[in-house]
C-alpha cells in the first residue's frame, strides 16, 4: 500500500491518466443496454401463453425472460461459445484464428466473437464491421462481464438475437417456428433455433432448408460427440423435419390483451386466467355464435370470476365474427341496457330494509303510473303472486310496483353503493323504468356486484357472522393483484347476509317466463342462482348466475344495438351460462345466515307475519328486519250460517247457528285476476236478503287505465270498432250504472263489461253501483 501511494505520488501524470482510463471503463457500458420495443404478452395462472401483441417497431420481440432452457443453453453455446464459461469477455485463441484465416482469404471468414460480445454487438446497431468497433466491443464485453453474470449475458443474448425475419429473441422463435413454449422443445427443435442467430437473413424456417438442415445435423453430431446426448437420441432427433414457416401466435383472449397493452404495453403480463377453462369457454361461444348468428345475432362476451379470490378466471370479450360485426369491441365493460338483471338488488333492498318478507304477496294487475304504462313478458296478469315468485318469473309489474313502494332515490342509493359506474344520472332521469332496464350497466359490474353478494355470505359464515369493510371491490385479472377485502366489522356493508340468502332462494327456483320452452338444459343437481334479463327491443340478453365458489355472467345481443326478435335472456344467454356452469366444479349451497335470521309465524297464503285471523301457519325463518313488517291483511273474520253460503248476522239467525270464520279477500282488482290463475280462490259470500245491514262494498276499473290514450281501430267493412269499459266490484252480483261525461247509457249486472262508441276528444267515465258508491276515469280518445 505504501509503495502503491509512493508510485502514486512520483507519478502524478500517469496516476491521473490511468484513473481517468478505469473511470472512463467503469462507465463506458449503458446501464440500459437494450431500448428496443418489444411486444406485450400476457400469459396465464400457470404461465401458458394466451396471446400476444406485436411491438411498435413490427418486431415479434418478448420482453426480456431471465429463464432459459438447458437444451437451448446447452445448445448455443456448443454452436456459438463453446469455452463461454471460461473466459474474460473475449477468447484470445479464437481472435487470432479468426484474423489468421480472414489475412489469407483477403475476406471476412470468420469473427470469433464470444456470445458476450455479441450480445454487445446487438446492443449497438447498425454499427460498421471493422476492426476498431470489433475492439470495442471486446472492451465492453469485458465490462459487461464484470457487471453481469453468465446467465444473465445468455439471457441477454437469447431475448435479443434474430431468428429471422421480424423473428427475435427466443421465446418469439419458440412460438413462431414450433408453436409451444420455449422450455417444452427437443434435442432437434432447440438445435434449430441455435443456429438461426448465426445467420438469420440467409437460413430462416421455410427458406435454405439444406443449408439449415446441415447446420443443425452438425450441431447434433457434436452435441452426440461430446456425449450430451446419447446415439438414440441423436437419431430421433436428425429424424425430425424442420419448420417450413411460421405459426400465428396464440390468441385464446384476445380481448383481454387488447385490454392489458392499454396500461402495460411492452410488458409480460402474467394474468389469474385458467387457460383451459378459457379455451373451452372459447369453444362454447364459437359454437352458439354459429347458431346465433343465423338470427343475425353476431355478439357476446362471457365473464368467470372465482367469488373467494375475485380473481377472473375467464375473459371472453366477444365472438369469433368478423370485423364489419365489430369483432375487436370487447363488450365485457362497455354500458349495454340492463333489462331485469337489476331485480334481484331491488329483492335484497326490500328485505334489507324490512319491507318485505320473501313470499309476501304484492300485486299484479294493469297499473298506469302517469304516462308510464309498464307490462309482464307474457302480457298477462295473475293479480297478486309471492314476491319470491314475482322475482323468479321475473315479472315485471310487480317489480315496478315494488320500487314505487320501496322509492325510488332509495333504491338508487342501493345501486351507488355498489359502484355501478355506467349509472351517470340521477334517479328521477331513470324513474321506474330503472328497475326494467332504464338503466345502462355492463357486465364486468354486474359479475362484480353478484361476487360481492356471494362473497358477504361465504365470509358471514367463515367468520363467525362478522362483514368486511372492503366486500364490494374490483375483481382483478392481474396475477400480481390480491384482493384486499378490508378489516371485520360487525355491521353489514350493504346488504345484510340474511337478505343476500333469502335473495338466492328465490333465484335458485327454476320458473322460466311461460311462453318459454327452452330448459332442456338445466341440470338440476347444480344448486345456482341466477337470473336473466332482456332489454327493451330485443337488444341485450344477460344471464348471471352465482353459486358459493363463482360467478358466470352472458351478454348477447348485436354491439351496434340492432334489436333481434328472440334476443331474449332466456333463450339466448341462459343456454351459454349454464354449458359454462357444466365445465365447473360443483358447489356446495350457502350456508344459512343463522345469526341473521329469527322464526316467526308465516301466513301460508299471503306470506305475511300470520295475523290472528289466519288460519293457515307455518313457521319459517326470515331476516330479522323482516320483524317490522305488517301482519297479513288479506284475512278478515266474518260471520256466516251453517252451511257457509251467506254472511249473517244476529238480525237474521240465531246466535247458536252464526259460524266465526276466517276468509282470504283481495282487493277487486287484485281479486279479478288472481281467481283466473287460482281456481280454489272464493269470493267473499254476499250477506243473506233477509238480513239488516250490509257489508262494505268496493270497485276498481280493471280497463281503461287512468288518463289513457285510446286509438279505435276500424274493422274490414270500415265500422269504427268498439269501447270496452270493464269494472271489478266486490259484490258482482249488483247492479252497476255506467256514464259517459254524465250521460247515462246503461247498467250491468254479474259481468261488468259496457260496450260504447265514444266520439274523438277527452270523457269521463263515471261508475255508480246500487250503494251509491262511484268510481270515475278519464280517457282521451285519439284520431
Amino acid at each position: 500500500m505504501i509503495r502503491l501511494i509512493t508510485y502514486i505520488k512520483r507519478h502524478k501524470i500517469k496516476s491521473a491518466i490511468l484513473a481517468v482510463l478505469l473511470i472512463v471503463y467503469y462507465f463506458c457500458l449503458p446501464g440500459q443496454l437494450f431500448k428496443d420495443s418489444t411486444a406485450t404478452v400476457i400469459t396465464s395462472a400457470d404461465h401458458e401463453l394466451l396471446g400476444a401483441q406485436i411491438a411498435k417497431d413490427g418486431q415479434w420481440r418478448f420482453p426480456k425472460n431471465d429463464s432459459i432452457p438447458e437444451k437451448f443453453k446447452t445448445c448455443i453455446i456448443q454452436f456459438e461459445d463453446e469455452y463461454f464459461y471460461k473466459h474474460p469477455g473475449f477468447n484470445p485463441i479464437s481472435i487470432f484464428k479468426a484474423l489468421r484465416d480472414n489475412f489469407k482469404s483477403g475476406t471476412v471468414k470468420r469473427g470469433g466473437s464470444t456470445i458476450t460480445q455479441q450480445v454487445i454487438r446487438l446492443s449497438r446497431k447498425g454499427r460498421p464491421r471493422t476492426y476498431f468497433e470489433k475492439l470495442k466491443e471486446i472492451i465492453l464485453a469485458t465490462r459487461l462481464e464484470l457487471r453481469e453474470s453468465k446467465d444473465k449475458i445468455l439471457a441477454y443474448y437469447s431475448s435479443y438475437a434474430p431468428f429471422g425475419g421480424n423473428v427475435v429473441g427466443l421465446d418469439a422463435a419458440s412460438w413462431r417456428y414450433f408453436n409451444r413454449n420455449s422450455s417444452q422443445l427437443s434435442w432437434a427443435e432447440s438445435a434449430t433455433l441455435a443456429v438461426l442467430p448465426n445467420a438469420p437473413s440467409l437460413i430462416y424456417p421455410g427458406k435454405n432448408q439444406e443449408r439449415l438442415l446441415k447446420k443443425r445435423d452438425r450441431l447434433l453430431k457434436k452435441l452426440l460427440e461430446n456425449t450430451i446426448i446419447d446415439s438414440l437420441t441423436y437419431q430421433l432427433s436428425i429424424a425430425e423435419r424442420l419448420p417450413q414457416k411460421p405459426y400465428p401466435l396464440p390468441q385464446i383472449a384476445p380481448h383481454l390483451l387488447q385490454k392489458i397493452s392499454k396500461t402495460n404495453h411492452g410488458k409480460r403480463i402474467q394474468t389469474t386466467i385458467d387457460a383451459k377453462l378459457q379455451q373451452r369457454v372459447n369453444y362454447i361461444v364459437k359454437s352458439h355464435y354459429n347458431q346465433l348468428r343465423q338470427n343475425e345475432i353476431h355478439n357476446a362476451a362471457v365473464l368467470v370470476l372465482e367469488v373467494k379470490t375475485r380473481k377472473v378466471l375467464t375473459y371472453v370479450g366477444n365472438t369469433p365474427t368478423d370485423k364489419d360485426h365489430q369483432k375487436d369491441v370487447d363488450i365485457i365493460d362497455k354500458p349495454r341496457s340492463t333489462g331485469s338483471i337489476l331485480k334481484p338488488f331491488l329483492y335484497a333492498a326490500m328485505l334489507d330494509a324490512g319491507d318485505l318478507l320473501p313470499n309476501t304477496l304484492v300485486a299484479d294487475v294493469p297499473t298506469q303510473f302517469g304516462s308510464y304504462n309498464p307490462e309482464n313478458y307474457d302480457k298477462t296478469y295473475d293479480g297478486a303472486v309471492p314476491a319470491s315468485r314475482a322475482l323468479s318469473r321475473s315479472l315485471n309489474v310487480p317489480s315496478v310496483r315494488m320500487l314505487k313502494e320501496f322509492g325510488l332515490d332509495r333504491f338508487y342509493h342501493y345501486l351507488k353503493e355498489l359502484q355501478l359506474k355506467d349509472l351517470k344520472y340521477n334517479a328521477n332521469h331513470y324513474g321506474l323504468s330503472l328497475i326494467l332496464g332504464g338503466a345502462e350497466s355492463n357486465l364486468w359490474d354486474l359479475c362484480k356486484s353478484y361476487a360481492a353478494l356471494s362473497s358477504t355470505l361465504n365470509h358471514f359464515s367463515e367468520t363467525s357472522s362478522e362483514y368486511f369493510t372492503n366486500e364490494f371491490c374490483e375483481p382483478t385479472f392481474l396475477a400480481s393483484n390480491n384482493i384486499d377485502f378490508g378489516d371485520k366489522m360487525g355491521d353489514k356493508t350493504l346488504f345484510d347476509a340474511a337478505s343476500v340468502y333469502l335473495t338466492y332462494e328465490s333465484l335458485k327456483e327454476v320458473n322460466r317466463p311461460e311462453s318459454d320452452e327452452s330448459w332442456e338444459f338445466f341440470d338440476d343437481s347444480k344448486q345456482i342462482a341466477w337470473k336473466t334479463g332482456t332489454s327493451f327491443g330485443f337488444r341485450d340478453a344477460w344471464a348471471i348466475g352465482t353459486t358459493k365458489d363463482y360467478v358466470v355472467g352472458v351478454w348477447v345481443g348485436n354491439a351496434d344495438g340492432e334489436g333481434r326478435p328472440g334476443l331474449v335472456g332466456v333463450q339466448t344467454a341462459a343456454p351459454i351460462l349454464f354449458d359454462v356452469f357444466d365445465l365447473l366444479p360443483n358447489s356446495d349451497w350457502f350456508s344459512e345466515p343463522f345469526d341473521e335470521m329469527k322464526e316467526v309465524s308465516i301466513c301460508k297464503q299471503s306470506g305475511h307475519r300470520a295475523s290472528i285471523n289466519c288460519n293457515s301457519v307455518e313457521q319459517k325463518l326470515v331476516q330479522i328486519s323482516g320483524l317490522k313488517t305488517k301482519p297479513c291483511p288479506y284475512h278478515i273474520l266474518i260471520h256466516v250460517d251453517r252451511n257457509e253460503s251467506f254472511q249473517v248476522n244476529t238480525s237474521c239467525e240465531d246466535l247458536s247457528n252464526i259460524t266465526h270464520k276466517s276468509w282470504f279477500v283481495l282487493p277487486p282488482l287484485m281479486a279479478y285476476y288472481y281467481k283466473t290463475k287460482n281456481p280454489f280462490y272464493k269470493p267473499l259470500p254476499r250477506f243473506r236478503s233477509d238480513c239488516l245491514g250490509a257489508q262494505t262494498v268496493s270497485m276498481e276499473f280493471i280497463y281503461p287505465k287512468e288518463n289513457n290514450t285510446i286509438f279505435l281501430p276500424k274493422d274490414f267493412d270500415g265500422k269504427t270498432n268498439d269501447l270496452v269499459l270493464k269494472m271489478a266490484h266486490s259484490k258482482p252480483e249488483s247492479i252497476l250504472f255506467w256514464y259517459i261525461d254524465d250521460t247515462f247509457i246503461g247498467s250491468t249486472k254479474d259481468i261488468h263489461d259496457m260496450a260504447i262508441k265514444p266520439k274523438q276528444g277527452i270523457h269521463i267515465i263515471t261508475v255508480v253501483d246500487e250503494f251509491g258508491n262511484e268510481a270515475k276515469r278519464k280517457i282521451t280518445i285519439s284520431d
